[in-house]
């Protein structure tokens, strides 16, 4: 089996339980590098050209004009072919229920058809949104898997859960 995962995750000022709190490194990422770290997949970090504000507050801000806007904003590099890959795991925080707009803008340019979805997000309490319906629209001709959803305050003690789900899905 040969897997990628295609993700997008956001550091600096985030959400934590009902607190704000800076961080080094987006939940999100530390799931998608235990990901890489089981199955042996090729990480691909999708990322906005013009990153999101550091501050919580002003992110929201911008995310949520983005998704009135139904936006696709510009990614810094693209992933130009998935090909080479059985299974392509997709990794997202939620935001208002589903993927940030800038992971729409890289999935839609890619052939899904034949490949294997296996869709994981980070939250503080709205699970996995819409992003496994969201998949099925984008990834056409693709087999889109049961979804895990974990908590972004205890993803760096998930890698337990992340490896039973990967073991019940493929």
């Amino acid at each position: 089996m040969k897997a990628i995962v295609i993700y997008f995750s956001r550091a600096d000022e985030n959400y934590f339980g009902g607190a704000m709190r800076y961080i080094d490194k987006g939940n999100t990422e530390v799931a998608a590098e235990y990901i890489a770290e089981i199955t042996g997949a090729k990480l691909f970090k999708v990322e906005r050209a013009v990153p999101y504000s550091r501050d919580y507050m002003t992110c929201i801000k911008e995310v949520q004009k983005e998704q009135r806007e139904n936006a696709r904003p510009a990614i810094k590099n693209t992933l130009g072919s998935i090909a080479d890959y059985d299974v392509v795991f997709v990794g997202s925080p939620i935001y208002w229920g589903t993927m940030p707009q800038p992971l729409f803008t890289q999935l839609e340019q890619l052939d899904f058809a034949g490949k294997t979805v296996m869709p994981f997000t980070t939250h503080e309490g709205s699970g996995l949104g819409s992003v496994v319906s969201d998949l099925k629209d984008i990834c056409a001709g693709a087999k889109v898997k049961s979804g895990l959803a974990i908590s972004g305050s205890a993803v760096r003690g998930s890698k337990a859960q992340i490896e039973k789900w990967i073991n019940n899905n493929l």
